[in-house]
């Protein structure tokens, strides 16, 4: 005679009935884990293996292995499948190792003429030397494996990630510089403000943020563009050769007080075009001003034709910081050329060298028209 069955009873904690109602509510979580969840509440309301089958529309044995796991394991660890033997894996947790290790040298090491690895090449090596390194589990390797195997090691031996290697043994010093002249800047922006002046007795000064662009091609088209058409051809349309015409070098300061930018457009940018350059800041500035200049370490800026022309100038009429070594980014007329070469000279075609000149003094004087007063603010806080 067959007997009633005993309804089994799940204790849940009020934090177990938050968390499956959370989990039952869900959109985001497997559909496998919501059904359960759904099979634990709907039983603690009526604990009947058919009635919660007939509500959450599965059949009563499927809630009756939820309802003894959760007896088993408890009623959040009953949402996941019970884990299951599965198949012994091939290849072996050394053989893994030895190829993990692999990728971390270069392919140019091994014998190939390749820089770096590529997944194939790395499969190829491994099934080829794995069984005299002592893993023959190794032998049919593919692909597809050994990208499973380096993701698991977030390794991504085919890829290339650059940085700078500081070289200047005195580059915190020399930033420490740089900085300060920042610092005199905003002082002299604050007084300027107040319309006051720090020290009755203090010399007029003009700071400028110098470096030179060189390389600017002089590139022609070999047919005219092609304008764009209204529901047709959304850009302009060009052909892809075109014709070159040299190269020119930008040398630029931007006054970092007014925010006015001095240039010269020069075929080089060697120490004569520099002296050029300071002799253009010489006229534009009062002789009582002191002109003080933060540049790089380029040779023409401390080569004897420009000591020689500065020698000739009055004490502290001008005044170099260098920034140190690989320390371009510390120069604020940087930022004005990547603007400068994203606005004036992107997809720019001349039909010569003399009028990318024009046009480029023609974006100089653009700029001019509407100054913009740079300001420096990383590490400002730190500088003396």
């Amino acid at each position: 005679m067959a007997t009633w069955r005993q309804a089994l009873e799940v204790v849940m904690t009020d934090e177990d009935v938050a968390r499956l109602i959370t989990v039952s509510r869900s959109r985001t979580e497997p559909a496998s884990r919501v059904q359960r969840a759904q099979m634990l509440l709907a039983y603690r309301e009526n604990p009947s293996f058919f009635a919660v089958g007939q509500r959450v529309g599965v059949h009563h044995q499927t809630v009756q292995r939820c309802i003894e796991r959760a007896l088993a394991y408890g009623p959040l660890m009953a949402l996941d499948d019970r884990p299951r033997p599965g198949k012994e894996p091939v290849i072996t947790p050394e053989a893994k190792a030895w190829l993990v290790a692999l990728a971390c040298d270069k392919a140019k090491d091994h014998g190939y003429p390749h820089e770096l690895w590529t997944t194939r090449l790395l499969a190829r090596h491994a099934r080829e030397h794995g069984a005299a390194a002592g893993h023959g589990c190794l032998a049919n390797l593919v692909q597809g494996t050994v990208c499973k195997i380096l993701g698991q090691e977030e390794i991504k031996p085919h890829k290339v990630r650059y940085h700078l290697e500081r070289r200047d043994a005195e580059f915190e010093q020399k930033m420490a510089e740089v900085l300060c002249v920042y610092r005199e800047v905003q002082v002299l922006k604050k007084a300027a403000a107040k319309k006051k002046k720090s020290k009755t007795s203090r010399k007029p000064v003009a700071i400028v943020s110098y470096d030179e662009k060189p390389g600017i091609q002089a590139i022609a088209t070999t047919s005219p563009d092609l304008p764009p058409v209204p529901g047709t051809y959304a850009t302009f349309s060009r052909d892809h050769e075109y014709k070159r015409h040299g190269t020119l070098s930008l040398l630029a300061g931007i006054d970092l007080l007014t925010g006015k930018v001095h240039a010269l457009v020069k075929d080089r940018h060697r120490s004569r075009e520099f002296v050029e350059f300071l002799k253009l800041l010489n006229a534009a500035y009062p002789a009582g001003t002191a002109i003080k200049l933060i540049l790089d370490n380029h040779s023409a800026h401390i080569s004897r034709e420009t000591q020689a022309w500065l020698a000739t100038q009055p004490a502290g009429r001008f005044a170099f910081t260098f920034t140190p070594k690989h320390g371009s980014w510390l120069n604020l007329i940087e930022g004005f050329f990547s603007k400068f070469a994203r606005s004036v000279l992107r997809h720019i075609r001349v039909a010569s060298k003399q009028e990318l000149k024009e046009r480029i003094m023609l974006g100089i004087k653009d700029v001019n028209r509407h100054p913009v007063v740079h300001t420096w603010s990383y590490k400002l806080a730190e500088a003396a």
